[in-house]
């Protein structure tokens, strides 16, 4: 696949601006925020299947929570390995990634894919974002990110065949949940 953005010669924060995260601080906020971007991604699934267990989506849904546990798997191992502190807010993205799932299963499979759409979205532009201040010196964790936004724009698609946009309201409940993912990527990346 060809990188939509140019790295060749890079080194990570080479360029940086004063005020811009030295390198160390960088890496360490892109790995805090992605692992716990991940364990929120499983929740909302696992939320959705706990509604959706028994839906014609639920096949669907299995197969995205399955990659979310990889990708988590990964970012896991990668937290562990640069000595990164995790957020402190997972206790709060175990039940919000939970509850979100969940509450937009409740108002039917069409808002549970429009949930997945909404937050795919902010993670493939969030991802793109990430691999893009990753330099050469860093090709393996920018090939990672790289590999995983391919799988959460593949959710997203699989969510808009499903039926996505015939949620009720579909463009207030996507604004609001890119909205919350957002807030929730800020937040991981500091806190």
């Amino acid at each position: 696949m060809t990188e939509p953005y140019p790295t060749t010669g890079r080194v990570t924060a080479a360029d940086r601006l004063p005020g811009d995260p030295d390198k160390e601080t960088l890496l360490a906020e892109i790995v805090r925020v992605d692992q716990a971007g991940e364990y929120g991604a499983k929740r909302i699934y696992e939320g959705q299947l706990a509604v959706l267990g028994k839906s014609d989506a639920a096949p669907a849904l299995r197969a995205m929570l399955a990659q979310e546990e990889d990708h988590l798997k990964t970012f896991n191992r990668i937290i562990a390995d640069r000595a990164v502190r995790p957020t402190v807010l997972e206790p709060v993205w175990h039940v919000a990634g939970f509850a979100l799932g969940a509450a937009t299963a409740l108002l039917g499979k069409d808002a549970a894919m429009a949930c997945t759409v909404a937050v795919e979205n902010v993670i493939a532009d969030h991802y793109a974002e990430q691999a893009a201040q990753l330099g050469d010196d860093e090709k393996d964790l920018r090939d990672t990110i790289t590999r995983f936004r391919c799988d959460e724009m593949h959710h997203r698609d699989v969510s808009l065949e499903l039926g996505a946009e015939n949620a009720p309201a579909y463009p207030v409940l996507t604004a609001a949940i890119s909205a919350g993912t957002r807030l929730a990527i800020w937040l991981s990346r500091k806190i």
